[in-house]
């Protein structure tokens, strides 16, 4: 009986040294990894409401662009990199002249209702584009008026353009609209379309649920598209909610309502920053502001003379503008194209260091004097240099334009700040009847500054010159730069453009807004690239994921 138990605890001690052996291998050779897993909730808090959720009309309002990344796809989209990438199409050609592009598309692709999308809902909202009814931005209904669009078979269309233009792959990355929803509609009927409070498209995420309060959109519900073409999200569901203001947002998250936080402004970012819970992500935006200056209003006011504009940048300390009013939040450019960009070249380019002496030297060339360093400047006439700085009735454009006239009146220019609503600032600049503005431009991905500062885009009612700045061989180079196929001389074109810009300065280049996302460290794979609309901070959401599964993974080397 005794021998027998001798042997079943040998046996038993053989099993636990086998064992032993078993698991200390698998803990040299294996380890336990955390990977993504499907489901899960993504909510986040975006300051401002939703309008019109159609891609044909969300440039205006950044939680339409928010919404319209989730929900549709336009032929192309920009990558990562900045660059314009296939997306519904997964290709195109573009003859040798640069004038006919032919774009082949995925048959894949599904409408979140299930129709297949085909050539006909490209030519569907072209067609909207090209009417001269179209409510969205001018300049992309003029774009595409001069667009012959032709469907070759049901998964290639043909675009002809009326010469060579080498941004044309911009504006194919506008969302695309369902034909067999919306057949009988015109442009003029988008705005009131009951589709943009149920938005049907081919993106990633379909709406699924709307709340309201008092008329107003409180809540969108999204739930991942099982047949999307693309990779395959991880997320289930998003939850975008809507709140007043930025910082109510930001109060959102710090009530634990949710997981992201769309923008962090300046005011916030002190907070945002002492939150352990938060990762922030920066990117430069797609905007500039400048400063303009009415170079058509010259019966007492100098604009139209090079050495007063040049002085006036001398004066500014764009560095202090933001550090102290935009708490770091802005980059500096040094030409009026955005830093970072392909054809982004400093080269040659006059820098505008702050130099109040070298301000007042300018102005004294001009003929702008003071005898004290307590009166302001005046011409041989006793005028002084006095003129008014529109800015919109926001809290930190007003801080800006307060700060900008607090510096010239150090070199004795009498500015002041005259607030106007966003709407009204416009208008103004559209009848050209001010002095001098704050200005925000929206610059696309490619840089073609053709409706900026053309010559023929210089009078009231005929472009976006709103400066009335006319100078021929600016206006010849972004002409030919336009029509140029080839990337090396189109660089070498918009070198000498910027160049020459930066010596006449029809306009001061400020600063470049940084735009700073929330997300709460729960949420992984986030990441985020340029942006050219606040929506583009959703381009790898495919990627993003709240849940985790534990996996068994081998530690050798493969």
């Amino acid at each position: 009986m005794f021998r027998r138990i001798g042997w079943q605890m040998l046996l038993v001690g053989v099993g636990f040294l086998l064992t032993a052996m078993i698991l200390a291998y698998m803990a040299t050779t294996y380890t336990t990894e955390f990977r993504p897993a499907n489901g899960g909730t993504y909510i986040e808090s975006v300051g401002g409401y939703p309008q019109s959720l159609n891609p044909l009309l969300s440039f205006y309002n950044d939680a339409d662009s928010d919404v319209v990344a989730l929900v549709f796809s336009g032929l192309t989209r920009i990558g990562m990199s900045g660059a314009v990438e296939p997306d519904l199409a997964t290709g195109w050609d573009i003859d040798p002249s640069g004038i006919t592009y032919t774009f082949s598309l995925n048959p894949r692709v599904l409408w979140h209702d299930g129709f297949y999308f085909t050539a006909d809902d490209v030519l569907f909202t072209v067609n909207l584009l090209q009417d001269p009814d179209y409510p969205g931005p001018p300049d992309i209904g003029a774009l595409w008026r001069s667009v012959e669009a032709t469907k070759l078979d049901d998964y290639t269309v043909q675009f002809v353009l009326q010469e060579s233009y080498a941004p044309f792959l911009d504006y194919t990355t506008v969302g695309l609209l369902p034909m067999h929803l919306l057949n009988d509609i015109r442009a003029a009927d988008l705005p009131n379309l009951e589709f943009n409070r149920q938005p049907i498209g081919t993106g990633p995420f379909r709406l699924t649920e709307v709340q309201t309060e008092q008329g107003q959109v409180t809540t969108l519900t999204f739930k991942r598209f099982p047949r999307y073409y693309g990779p395959e999200p991880y997320l289930e569901n998003i939850l975008l909610r809507f709140y007043p203001t930025a910082r109510a947002a930001f109060e959102a998250y710090q009530d634990g309502a949710v997981e992201g936080v769309a923008r962090i402004t300046a005011d916030i970012l002190p907070q945002a920053f002492a939150d352990e819970n938060l990762k922030l992500h920066s990117a430069q935006t797609s905007e500039m502001v400048m400063l303009y200056f009415n170079g058509l209003v010259t019966d007492t006011l100098p604009f139209n003379s090079t050495q007063v504009r040049q002085a006036l940048f001398y004066a500014l300390d764009r560095q202090a503008i933001v550090d102290t009013v935009l708490m770091g939040q802005a980059i500096i450019p040094q030409t009026p194209l955005l830093p970072g960009a392909w054809a982004y070249n400093t080269t040659d380019v006059p820098a505008y260091t702050h130099n109040p002496q070298q301000a007042l030297d300018l102005l004294g060339e001009a003929g702008w004097r003071r005898t004290t360093t307590a009166e302001p400047l005046r011409n041989a006439g006793g005028v002084p240099l006095a003129f008014s700085l529109i800015a919109s009735n926001d809290d930190q454009d007003l801080a800006v334009a307060q700060e900008i006239v607090q510096q010239w009146a150090r070199i004795g220019i009498s500015a002041t700040v005259q607030a106007v609503p966003s709407l009204a600032l416009s208008g103004l600049l559209e009848s050209r009847s001010y002095e001098a503005a704050l200005v925000h431009l929206i610059l696309p991905g490619d840089p073609d500054p053709y409706p900026l500062w053309h010559e023929t885009q210089a009078l009231p009612g005929q472009g976006q010159n709103y400066t009335g700045f006319q100078n021929r061989r600016i206006s010849e180079v972004i002409e030919q730069a336009r029509i140029t196929v080839n990337p090396n001389e189109r660089l070498a074109l918009y070198q000498e453009f910027q160049q020459l810009f930066m010596t006449e300065v029809p306009a001061l280049p400020l600063y470049v807004p940084v735009y700073t996302y929330a997300i709460d460290v729960r949420v992984n794979g986030d990441q985020m690239g340029p942006l050219m609309r606040t929506g583009d901070r959703f381009r790898t959401i495919a990627d993003w994921y709240v849940l985790q599964r534990r996996v068994v993974a081998s530690q050798q080397q493969p």
